[in-house]
């Protein structure tokens, strides 16, 4: 493309002199007036690549809710809707002007004034996609849900991320902390049954973009009792109560006090290295760089920084009873040390544990489960994060997004304690820091919170929205299997209502 040489002009319209000049010269090389407006739109997002939101959030945390949490007992509540859509639960006022929150958050409440509410996400899939909600793919199906690794699956978010930051910058491929990690366990690795889900893999980019899970170890302390159907157990349940000694480990190095190496530790490593040299030598069709993990093994399992980035004994009683003493409130703790250590993207889930199904998953004993399960670890541990990461000057550059696959169905239905179904015609989500403006609220929906009236959005767009603000060209393309450059949001774009 032809350009004019020298320092650019800025137009009232956002559009460069030297653009300009550019665009009226178009005719002499036989291009029209369809021509001319894809121009202008690239200089379209030039300019938004320039505006000051782009590149403001240093990291992001991303805590997944699977399963999904009813958008009207988070922050779209409807007062005024018959009993069998409002349901049992009241709602209390917030710092946010205008947006009460659920009773069962009540420190939630404190921090509202910090967020941006999102109540008018929507799609057409109201399945559990957490493929659809966290990567760029187009469409998504129940089969390929319960396929991890079908090749359709395009990548996730935060292999995305560390992929184009590693094309731009090979030396983040060296240090100590990687720029993708995901906590508290392997996704969709503790549920019953032998079929895990799909969502949080680097699809076409190659499993060595994948997230570096954690582990978690330590004494599960919370008990409670789950029904799916007409079965009903007792089960431990870390997303209720966990031990203060428990904790996370990365690349099999057990984060502790204690960082000597034991024989057993030493053999471990050596395991893992001859598996990753292993990988080396095949070459996978994937891109497998075996070169890069084993230097990252290296990295990982020896490195004090990473010990001790997720070592959160070390943290003060007081700031870990803040987040809450689950395996949620202390892997959002863990996050925040991850992105203060320099990781640039750390997922949290909410994953099923023991039944399938479970999680957000409510379509059997809502209430309940929300008053004793859900609720309570979520407001300590998204308050307890935002409300630290103020306190530290690191809000306004670490972007949190509280993010689920869908809604719940309005009208509570009349299964074993009552339920909520899935329901994707109108959802909400909580978004902080990172460029994103406080206390706001975008979009509305009707009065029973069952379709969006104002200002819809797309995950998609949640997506763009994300990129945008960590600094990602919304025009930066991928390969795919077949050697096609992919958008990385196809359709995506940035919801500026939300922006600081």
């Amino acid at each position: 493309m032809l350009r004019i040489l020298g320092s650019p002009k800025i137009f009232c319209d956002g559009i460069t002199r030297r653009d300009s000049m550019l665009v009226g010269g178009l005719s002499l090389f036989g291009l029209g007036l369809a021509d001319q407006f894809r121009i202008a739109q690239l200089t379209a997002n030039d300019s938004a690549k320039r505006d000051a939101s782009f590149g403001r959030a240093k990291a992001c945390i991303l805590l997944y809710l699977y399963g999904s949490p009813s958008q009207l007992e988070f922050a779209d509540m409807k007062p005024d809707a018959p009993v069998e859509v409002r349901g049992e639960l009241k709602g209390i006022r917030s710092t946010l002007p205008g947006c009460d929150v659920c009773e069962l958050l009540p420190h939630t409440a404190r921090i509202m004034d910090r967020v941006t509410v999102v109540r008018s996400l929507n799609h057409p899939h109201p399945i559990h996609g957490v493929a659809y909600a966290t990567t760029g793919i187009p469409n998504i199906d129940a089969p390929m849900e319960l396929s991890p690794h079908d090749a359709k699956h395009w990548p996730f978010v935060g292999s995305v991320v560390a992929h184009t930051l590693a094309k731009h910058s090979p030396k983040r491929l060296m240090q100590a902390i990687p720029d993708n990690v995901a906590l508290p366990f392997p996704f969709s690795s503790r549920r019953t049954g032998e079929v895990q889900r799909a969502g949080p893999y680097a699809a076409y980019l190659g499993n060595a973009w994948n997230p570096h899970f954690t582990d978690f170890h330590g004494e599960i302390t919370g008990r409670i009792t789950k029904t799916l159907r007409e079965d009903k157990a007792e089960f431990a349940e870390p997303y209720v109560g966990i031990s203060t000694s428990a904790g996370f480990s990365l690349g099999g190095n057990r984060a502790s006090e204690n960082a000597d190496v034991t024989l057993d530790r030493l053999q471990t490593r050596h395991s893992l290295l001859d598996q990753l040299e292993t990988a080396r030598r095949r070459q996978d069709r994937n891109g497998f760089d075996g070169d890069r993990h084993r230097q990252m093994a290296w990295n990982l399992l020896g490195s004090p920084r990473g010990r001790e980035a997720l070592a959160i004994q070390r943290e003060a009683a007081k700031t870990r009873e803040s987040y809450g003493m689950t395996v949620f409130g202390q892997g959002a703790l863990a996050a925040r040390r991850l992105v203060e250590a320099g990781s640039k993207f750390v997922t949290v889930f909410w994953d099923e544990y023991g039944f399938a199904g479970s999680g957000w998953d409510t379509h059997w004993e809502h209430y309940p489960r929300m008053k004793n399960e859900l609720m309570p670890g979520f407001d300590r541990g998204f308050s307890g994060l935002i409300a630290d990461l103020d306190q530290r000057g690191m809000l306004d550059e670490t972007l949190v997004v509280v993010l689920s696959e869908h809604g719940r169905t309005p009208k509570i239905n009349t299964s074993n304690g009552g339920g909520r179904d899935h329901w994707s015609q109108a959802y909400s989500s909580l978004i902080a820091g990172g460029g994103i403006a406080r206390g706001r609220v975008v979009g509305k929906t009707d009065r029973i919170g069952g379709t969006v009236t104002d200002r819809p959005v797309s995950p998609k767009d949640m997506l763009a929205t994300m990129y945008h603000l960590l600094g990602i060209d919304l025009e930066t393309t991928l390969t795919d299997r077949t050697g096609r450059p992919q958008s990385i949001v196809p359709g995506g774009e940035v919801v500026r209502e939300m922006l600081a």
